[in-house]
Order: C-alpha cells, then structure tokens, then sequence
C-alpha cells in the first residue's frame, strides 16, 4: 500500500518537473534542535502544572530527547538553558549526551529570573547588575566551549512599562556596550544569536522590540552576530516570511525559535495553529537555497532551526515529537514547489498563476514522501505510535512529580 501511494506521488511530482531524489536528500538532511526545558515541567501564566515523569535533572532530560531524535531522526541536538541546566561538570553533561547519540546545541543565558532583573539586566541603570547580567554571559560562553556548543542564544526581558521608567537611549548604549564584551570572547567558530520580542513581560517599550533592532545591533558587533526569529514574537498579522526573506538577503539570519501562536507568545506547538506561516517560511528559505550568490546559499545553510515552546497540558516527549514532525511536513511541502513556474508567473506579472505556483505545493499530502524516507532511514513510518508503543513513557512514571521546572 505504502509502495502503491509512492508511487502515484512520485508520478504527480515528475509530471510537475520536481526531482524527488533532491527533495529526499534534502529531507534527510534536516535537522531539528530540541529544547531542554521543553522537557521538564512549564506552565500558563498562572500556573505551573505538574506532570510524573518529568526529568529531575539536565542528565534526564537528554534522556527524554534521544527518544525524540530515536524515532524521528531529526532531532541530533539539545539546547540548554543556564542556570536551568547547570552542573558541575559540563564535560560530563556533553559525554552523556554524546553516549545517547545527542550533542548540546545552543547555551541559552538567562537574564530574567533573578530579583536584581527586575527593572532590567544589561541595561539596568544600576552599574552592579549590568555587570552580574554581563558576566552571566560571559560565563555561558565558558559553557558553550566546555559542551562544544557553536550558538550563544540571546533573549532579554529588558524594557519598561511606563514612559520616563527609563533613559531608552542610555539602555541601548547599555545593550550595546555587553553584547560587544561577550562578542569579544566568542571563539572564530561561535556565533551570537540575538531574539526580539515585540512586548512582554515589558509593555511600554522592550529594549530589543523587533528585527529591525536585532539586525542592527549585529551590525554593529560583527558578522558573528546574526538575528534569531521566534515565530511566537510579532504583533498579530506581521509577515513573518517576508523578515525572513530580507534577513537571509543581508546574511544575517541566523536561526528560529520554532513555536506557534494565536494571540501573543503562546508557545504552542508550532504549526498547530497556522502552518501555511511555517510553510511560507521554508519557501523563502528554500528558494534562497537555490540562489546564484554562494555567500546567501552558505548562510542558509547555516541556520539553526531549534524548537522553544511552552508544553503546558500536554506530555512532553509525545509533544515534542508532534513539534518536529510538523517543522518536517512543512518543510517537505516547500520542497515541493516549482521556483521556476513562480519565477515564470511573476515575470508575466501572472498574479493569480505565482500565488497557484506556491499553494499547490501546500496542497500536497506528502505523507507517502516522508514514509518513503523514513523506511530508507530505518527509521518507524509512524513515530509517534512507535514511541506510544514503546515502555519508555511507563517507564520514567517513577521518576514522580516535582522535577525540573522552569
């Protein structure tokens, strides 16, 4: 049945001039960063609701995420949260991971969980916190090194609620003057990435509120610096695709923070609520793939494509493997869309014949692609049933309630 399905799939794709051969290679090729702390405990923001089973340590949860990548094979990679993930021994951490067929992704600092934060970190205007927020990170570098970790991602809570609560101007010299001392210590092969967010948990003014701010800091600090896009952090109806696009045109984009939203940050699992976005997002990334200009095409190659959600009701590996498996059927459908028809429809100024060009890939049911992979990968056709199916999810039952929590 399954070989029955293929094949009239790739019989359609065929007739539609797509290479099937580069669209698998590129689809075994996708890899997917996992969150640490999407494994443990997490809440609304009323409430943090225990679940059993939660990992009780960083070591548990690169335990829960080679499930993930076990069943999935996209998910080689874990990113830690400091001080949510701090140990004495990083070498130790890293070895672990290693020996479950894992590595540690990016160090994410945390500058917004400490009363000194409170009125901000790096752009307090008390001299002491901007200097404990600064050597924070600069610790995290020390951190990145000892796990072999290539991204420093950065997102700040920094801003104020009312006019006057701050000097903007004095807080973005601030910004400024930390990130260029962390830039500094960045080896040659590390790179910054720095997040933006519209509002919250500051609601006058954030201090890094949009892409346009992030971009410009990177500038500024040097082409280790490039711009993280959370999908979860734009006012509502903000063409996230088109950020995307002018980011990867300036070299500067650096990766996602993958998640999904109806409102505000939800943090919902990504493509749940509106995966033509996500779908839109992987055209522009895809057709960029395919540019003549080799330094764009080696900057897409590069981006990080990482999962931060917020698994507040849910179970937290069966939602994590529903969080990747999403970012792989959208991105197998992009793969699916004819640039050159697109190219042909725009130049005619064919309105109608470039936006049917696209969402006709979206169209597509590309579950016959992805078994098709799957099986030549060894990996389960249907990976959530294989993990349901397994003991595992039984098996950390005894670990109890009250683990790690955010």
């Amino acid at each position: 049945m399954i070989d029955r399905a293929y094949a009239l799939f790739e019989e359609q794709q065929q007739a539609r001039g797509i290479d099937l051969d580069q669209v698998k290679q590129k689809l075994k090729e996708l890899r997917i960063e996992t969150p640490s702390w999407g494994y443990g405990d997490s809440g609304t923001r009323f409430k943090v609701y225990q679940k059993n089973g939660v990992p009780r340590n960083p070591f548990e949860k690169m335990e829960d995420a080679a499930q993930v990548h076990a069943v999935t094979g996209l998910a080689p990679s874990v990113a830690i949260h400091i001080p949510w993930d701090k140990v004495e021994d990083y070498g130790k951490l890293r070895a672990h991971a290693e020996g479950l067929g894992l590595s540690i992704g990016a160090v994410n600092p945390n500058l917004f969980q400490e009363e000194d934060y409170m009125l901000g970190s790096v752009t307090n205007s008390d001299a002491m916190v901007r200097r404990k927020a600064t050597d924070h990170l600069l610790e995290c570098v020390d951190i990145a090194k000892e796990t072999g970790s290539r991204d420093i991602s950065l997102w700040f809570a920094d801003g104020t609620n009312y006019p006057g609560q701050g000097h903007i101007r004095k807080r973005k010299a601030w910004m400024y003057e930390a990130l260029a001392e962390l830039y500094k210590k960045l080896t040659p092969q590390m790179r910054m990435l720095i997040e933006y967010k519209s509002f919250e948990p500051a609601f006058y003014h954030t201090d890094l509120a949009d892409w346009g701010m992030a971009y410009n800091m990177a500038m500024k600090l040097g082409p280790q610096a490039e711009v993280l896009v959370d999908t979860g952090h734009h006012a509502q109806g903000t063409n996230v695709e088109h950020i995307v696009a002018y980011l990867i045109d300036e070299k500067r984009l650096g990766g996602f923070h993958f998640n999904a939203r109806k409102y505000a940050d939800d943090d919902l699992i990504v493509g749940s609520v509106n995966p033509y976005e996500l779908f839109l997002i992987f055209y522009q990334i895809i057709s960029a793939s395919e540019d003549q200009d080799a330094d764009i095409v080696q900057s897409v190659n590069n981006i990080a494509y990482m999962i931060d959600q917020c698994h507040n009701i849910e179970q937290k590996i069966p939602a994590m493997i529903r969080s990747v498996l999403n970012v792989q059927t959208q991105f197998a459908k992009a793969l699916l869309v004819n640039h050159a028809e697109v190219e042909d429809a725009q130049v005619r100024n064919d309105v109608l014949a470039a936006e049917d060009a696209v969402r006709k890939a979206f169209e597509f049911d590309v579950t016959p692609l992805l078994h098709a992979i799957r099986e030549e990968q060894n990996l389960p056709l249907n990976p959530m049933k294989a993990y349901m199916d397994s003991s595992y999810e039984q098996d950390i039952q005894v670990r109890g309630k009250g683990g790690a929590s955010w």
